[in-house]
């Protein structure tokens, strides 16, 4: 028992301090049961003084429940204890549907479970600095997911959008827990050994067309959504599809021809018009047919002497042929495939025919979708957009789960090698992938999908989307995917930059250590039920530590994750053995790399050997580069021997003198250009 309750307040009682307090090494957060007329009283330690302890109220605990709030608070003569193992219980979770978070550090390593079903059926958040183990618990959480056992989550599908590959150190063994687990790689590094980005164009939708081609005013969408009816439509290759083509071109054309410009000038825009888009029956060289004789139709632009066309008539008869305006053209299109360069096609076909590069006003709009698309296809982001056939969407989002003849728990999208704009793109064309996908599904959640977004500050952003669009595909998911099964998992070290919308849609946060106060005052106003009390526990934690809270706990809890195992590659940079240079025993100096041309280099594995003596050389080396290619500096205190340098790429071999002390060497393009040897100039 801990010590008599002296007061209570609205929200909290003291309690004087008794022997078995003061036995208690760590008291600060502690929780504390008051017991009183058949119930149970929760509260949290707050402070120690000198001879009180100071324990906030959190709510009510029955047999096997915990009910957050107050009506009664418990009496003076309440007795107050230590929450018992099987109370924790109730606050942390029992075995059997359930996964393990971590420990409690604050219960002897009293260990931490959450039900799947709270913790995969909700949004969650996770944020920390760097370094504060946010990769490494996400890592072991899922790890967790996947035991060696009789009962397997063999339906998982897991998606996640990794910008550095951190993830696959973590998850490519894991078939050694089951051989019916799997795990994929899909990266845009293409000097990577894994399966290249392949997303077929047939499934983009109207926004992400947009979004790759970076539109910005609403005339854009027009032109693009048209653009596309078009390329769907041409992808049938059939007659009518053939005759619309000649019925944009003739249409563009003869309002060409019918303009006030100079001849000259007619003529170069039709020319331009015909370069880029044609048919067998409108092109430069199609063949027109004339009395008694046939030309080239570039040939019928010729300018006679008073500046008119000479074949003005034949041009006119020809070009009016192909017109129909009286037709109902039919614009659908179903199981047809094209590539972006049949959608450039097909956009330079829309600007013809609204005229869009004829007018002003919007010449400026329809030349940036015309230029962007073009480098889009020429580049190598292009390659990443495929035409090998139609697919359906159901059929493509199965198809990427699947390595050799196994379904794949775990898909890593590995977004590196490509601009933040791209990776953005990227992750939300498969966000309205996803979110189509999950609310087609005739059994509505039948196909749990867990989107993990690493770096989540550079995706889901605020305001993004939503001016062109009117809506943004986060904050979408974050408001509907949860009752389709569609759920997202953000991590980010910087909540700042998230859209507010989609953190406040989450249910569930784990939150490392952030030092900011601009994080931490976003966080404080942006997550739900975060109190004062959040802010100030996650301050103080380790690394690896963790305070969780939400649908996973009745009340928040500092967790210790388990170290991840296999790690995933997140891990600091080894400074000390990437800087460090071994001497060998006549104080040589000796490089790191094999490369070096330095006669006097000698090596043990590939590394210097180590210098024993204790009488080493104090050496201050001036390194002047004759090439220009790396700078000059002089590391030289006026008590030492400074030796100048002067280093040509033709010859590194230099002796230079040394006297008592240790041995400074600069190090530049990764090869040390000095020897030192124990002689006298």
């Amino acid at each position: 028992m801990l010590g008599k309750i002296l007061t209570i307040s609205k929200n909290s009682a003291t309690l004087q301090i008794n022997k078995e307090a003061t036995e208690i090494n760590d008291l600060i957060n502690l929780h504390v049961v008051f017991e009183d007329d058949n119930k149970k009283i929760l509260g949290e330690i707050d402070s120690i003084n000198e001879d009180t302890i100071k324990v906030s109220f959190l709510g009510e605990l029955t047999e096997n429940d915990f009910i957050g709030g107050l009506i009664k608070k418990p009496s003076l003569n309440a007795t107050a204890r230590i929450i018992n193992d099987q109370e924790l219980k109730i606050l942390t979770g029992i075995e059997g549907e359930s996964i393990r978070l971590g420990v409690s550090p604050l219960y002897n390593d009293f260990p931490l479970n959450v039900s799947i079903d709270e913790l995969f059926s909700n949004h969650t958040a996770i944020f920390g600095n760097t370094g504060s183990g946010k990769t490494y618990g996400i890592c072991r959480i899922i790890q967790n997911i996947f035991p060696n056992s009789n009962i397997i989550p063999y339906k998982a599908n897991f998606f996640i959008f990794d910008s550095y590959g951190e993830y696959i150190n973590a998850f490519q063994n894991l078939n050694k827990n089951n051989e019916y687990y799997s795990f994929k790689v899909i990266t845009t590094n293409l000097a990577k050994p894994y399966e290249k980005l392949n997303i077929p164009v047939c499934l983009l939708e109207l926004e992400d067309i947009l979004n790759l081609l970076e539109a910005t005013s609403f005339s854009q969408i027009a032109m693009v959504d048209s653009a596309l009816t078009y390329a769907k439509m041409f992808a049938r290759e059939d007659k009518e599809a053939a005759d619309f083509k000649n019925h944009i071109l003739a249409k563009a054309i003869i309002s060409i021809m019918y303009t006030n410009q100079t001849s000259a000038r007619i003529r170069d825009q039709i020319f331009e018009i015909l370069s880029e888009t044609n048919t067998p029956e409108l092109s430069l060289d199609a063949e027109v047919p004339g009395i008694g004789f046939t030309r080239k139709f570039r040939n019928c632009f010729d300018i006679d002497s008073e500046g008119r066309f000479a074949e003005h008539k034949i041009i006119s008869d020809y070009i009016k042929q192909f017109v129909d305006e009286n037709r109902k053209w039919n614009y659908e299109a179903e199981g047809v495939y094209y590539s972006l360069h049949d959608l450039e096609v097909a956009l330079n076909f829309t600007l013809y025919s609204e005229r869009y590069l004829l007018n002003e006003a919007m010449y400026d709009s329809a030349m940036s979708l015309k230029v962007k698309l073009h480098d889009l296809v020429n580049r190598p982001n292009g390659s990443f957009f495929t035409a090998d056939g139609y697919t359906t969407l159901d059929e493509y989002i199965r198809k990427i789960q699947i390595s050799g003849n196994k379904k794949c728990q775990i898909v890593n999208f590995n977004l590196e090698d490509v601009d933040d704009r791209f990776a953005r793109t990227i992750v939300k064309i498969f966000a309205r992938m996803f979110m189509k996908f999950t609310r087609s599904l005739q059994n509505r959640a039948s196909f749990p999908i867990h989107m993990i977004l690493e770096e989540a500050h550079r995706y889901v952003l605020e305001g993004d989307d939503k001016q062109l669009f009117g809506y943004n595909i986060f904050e979408r998911i974050a408001k509907e995917g949860r009752k389709y099964g569609l759920l997202l998992i953000i991590i980010t070290q910087r909540p700042t930059d998230l859209n507010e919308n989609v953190i406040s849609q989450c249910a569930n946060f784990i939150i490392f250590k952030i030092n900011h106060p601009a994080d931490l005052e976003y966080i404080s106003k942006s997550v739900p039920n975060m109190s004062e009390d959040i802010i100030e526990k996650q301050k103080t934690l380790q690394a690896g530590t963790c305070v969780a809270f939400g649908r996973i706990f009745k009340i928040p809890m500092i967790a210790k994750m388990e170290r991840a195992d296999p790690p995933p590659t997140s891990a600091n940079c080894e400074v000390y053995m990437n800087w460090m240079v071994k001497l060998n025993n006549s104080n040589t100096a000796v490089s790191t790399t094999t490369e070096s041309s330095t006669t006097s280099n000698t090596y043990v594995n590939n590394e210097p050997s180590v210098n024993t003596n204790e009488n080493t050389s104090n050496v201050f080396v001036n390194t002047s580069f004759v090439d220009n290619t790396a700078p000059s500096v002089d590391i030289a205190p006026t008590t030492n021997t400074f030796i100048n340098e002067n280093t040509d790429t033709k010859d590194n071999n230099t002796s230079v003198s040394a006297s008592e002390g240790g041995l400074f060497i600069n190090e530049f393009n990764s090869s040390i250009a000095a020897s030192v040897s124990n002689q006298n100039q």
